[in-house]
Parts: structure tokens; sequence; C-alpha cells
């Protein structure tokens, strides 16, 4: 049963690059926030519309998306679709997404559009426990929009040698907006994604980045995993693809982490379910 006194937590799942695993991390991070009990929305905000088609979203059915949410067109709960996973919901996206920075242009307050979205009496009612923004790969008008809704940024890090160096512009916007926009938006932390442990590379990017980061780094890594890159293709998450392979049961353990970090308790409100 939902706990009513938790509060909704926000979370952008954001990095300019592309083809770190931002898009997987939001897909399963979410299956695994539900299967815990928690009410999830997944709100897709990327206009290759990747994380909805993964959640088993085809393109044929996303009538309202999250072009229209941005555009005020429709609320939280118009936008929102149930997927195969009880408790996960899907705000989708279409390609329509890509225009959004010309169709706002003499929009003043064109980057408070989500959080006002995300803060309507309807989208309140909707009581959702976790909010998980899929980001573009790009630090655009979009992903500003979700920084400016959000409580906190989680950051997928890919284990390259040049990972550092792409993240400190996304610290930089993140700073940006803080001290303009959202003064309370937090760096949730840092997930170190693909990682190789055979791999002498991954093991430096992982040393190097929790000695530049520290506590900001999550003690889960993600795995290279060939389940992870399978399940898109078959539009469920790896979680349902194969519940026991590694990159499944790394996200899991991501989940545990995260609820941890956030003082929102598991075992508990489960237990006394039963």
């Amino acid at each position: 049963m939902r706990n009513p006194n938790r509060q909704r937590q926000i979370i952008a799942v954001a990095n300019q690059k592309g083809g770190v695993g931002k898009t997987t991390t939001a897909i399963n991070l979410g299956t695994a926030l539900a299967a815990v009990g928690r009410k999830v929305l997944l709100l897709d905000l990327d206009s290759q519309g990747n994380a909805s088609t993964g959640l088993g979203v085809h393109k044929s059915q996303r009538e309202l998306t999250t072009y229209d949410l941005l555009l005020g067109d429709a609320t939280l709960a118009d936008v929102s679709t149930p997927t195969m996973v009880p408790g996960l919901f899907v705000a989708p996206s279409t390609v329509d997404l890509s225009s959004a920075d010309v169709d706002l242009v003499e929009d003043r307050n064109r980057v408070l559009r989500m959080r006002r979205a995300m803060n309507t009496p309807e989208a309140l009612a909707c009581d959702y426990d976790y909010i998980l923004i899929d980001c573009p790969p790009s630090l655009n008008l979009l992903t500003v929009n979700a920084m400016v809704a959000a409580q906190s940024v989680l950051v997928p890090l890919q284990c390259e040698f040049f990972a550092l160096e792409g993240l400190s512009q996304l610290m930089l916007t993140i700073r940006e907006v803080r001290q303009t926009l959202n003064p309370a938006l937090a760096i949730q932390g840092v997930v170190l994604t693909m990682f190789d442990k055979r791999n002498n590379l991954s093991l430096q990017v992982e040393a190097d980045v929790r000695q530049n980061l520290g506590d900001l780094v999550y003690e889960t890594t993600i795995p290279r995993n060939i389940r992870l890159s399978e399940a898109p293709s078959h539009s469920v998450p790896a979680l349902i693809y194969d519940h026991r392979s590694s990159g499944a049961i790394a996200y899991q353990a991501l989940a545990g982490e995260l609820l941890r970090r956030l003082n929102d308790p598991i075992l508990e409100e489960e237990t006394t379910d039963d």
C-alpha cells in the first residue's frame, strides 16, 4: 500500500552525451521502483521516443504526448499511459518534440512550462511517488525544462576515457539552473554504466570518477550486458526480458540504493501489506 505521507520525487535522468545508457536507466529504474510498490511515471522528453518504445507504447498509440503537455494542450493525466508493468506509467513522446524550441521561442516563460504542468491540481491528483524524466542527449530547452521541474538530476556516466570531461558541461548547466530558476535542484547522483570489471579502463574510470566526485557516485554499477541491449528490441524492460541477467539485477540494486538515499523505506511498508 502506498504511503500517503511520501513526498513525490521528480528526477531528471540527464546526460548531454548520447549512448551512455540514459534511457535504459530510466526504463529499468522505473520498473524496479514499481516492483517494490511505488507508483511511477516515466516522462519521455526525448523526441526519439526510445523510452516510449522500450515500454511497449508504439507510435500509433501516442495520441497525446509530452509535446502536448509542454504546449499546455493536455494535462499530465491526459498523457499518462499504463504500461505492461503494474504501477509504471509512461508519458510518451514523438518527433513533434524536436520543434519545441521553435514553437516556444516567443514565450518568455518557456523554461517554466514543465514545472507548471507538473504542479497543477490535476497533475498532483495523479499521485505519483516518482516521476523520472528521460531527457534528450543535449542541453537544450527540453533538458532545462526538466531540470527546472525536477528536485534532482541522476546522471548515467559511461565508463570510457572521456567520461569526466563530458560531465563538466552538464554540471555547469545544473549550477546555472540552480542559481537562476530552481534553487532546490540537487544532483541525485552519478551512475556508472557499461561497466566491465575485466577491463582495466573501466576500473580506471571508476577510480577517477569516485576520486573526483566522492559520495555523489552510486555504489551500484551497471554492467555491460547483452540482455540490456536486447530488451528494447522486444519493447520490454530488461527486468521483464530476463530478470536474472546481471543488468536486471544491477538495476534492482540501483533502485534499492536510490530509495535508501531518499530515506524511502522498502521493507516495513511492503511487509505490513501481507
